[in-house]
């Protein structure tokens, strides 16, 4: 009886299959006004506050980057009975889940932004001599 261990599988390179679920998932959660929308909702927020946090965002991108959000699950989309009538939003369990991951590419950002920078600038530098 040949008690070898058996050898290790053949590494196989991922293949990303045009019909995978996590394609338009990724791309829908992953967008940069999604990613700091999800920063900004440490706790229930209104629209206005959101836009306020979020430099640069137009209130239709909001608009749309807030409805893919819900959509997938991410954030909760609540009316305020108030007058005039308010919306808040906030994280769902799902939207709580991925601050984990989130955290880690974001401190990850920091960390490098540094050296991303500066490959940047070498990248140019050699490109412009084309």
């Amino acid at each position: 009886m040949d008690t070898s261990p058996a050898p290790p599988p053949p590494h196989v390179t991922p293949r990303f299959s045009a019909e995978c679920p996590s394609r338009p998932i990724l791309d829908q959660i992953s967008d940069k006004w999604s990613m700091m929308v999800m920063a900004v909702l440490e706790q229930p927020t209104r629209f206005n506050e959101i836009k306020r946090q979020l430099e640069g965002v137009t209130q239709r991108v909001l608009t749309q980057t807030l409805r893919r959000l819900e959509r997938n699950g991410m954030i909760r989309r609540r009316v305020l009975e108030t007058s005039p009538l308010g919306v808040e939003y906030s994280l769902t369990p799902l939207g709580e889940s991925f601050r984990g991951p989130f955290t880690c590419l974001h401190n990850w950002t920091i960390e490098h932004s540094d050296e991303v920078l500066s490959a940047q600038h070498e990248y140019d530098a050699r490109s412009s001599g084309r």
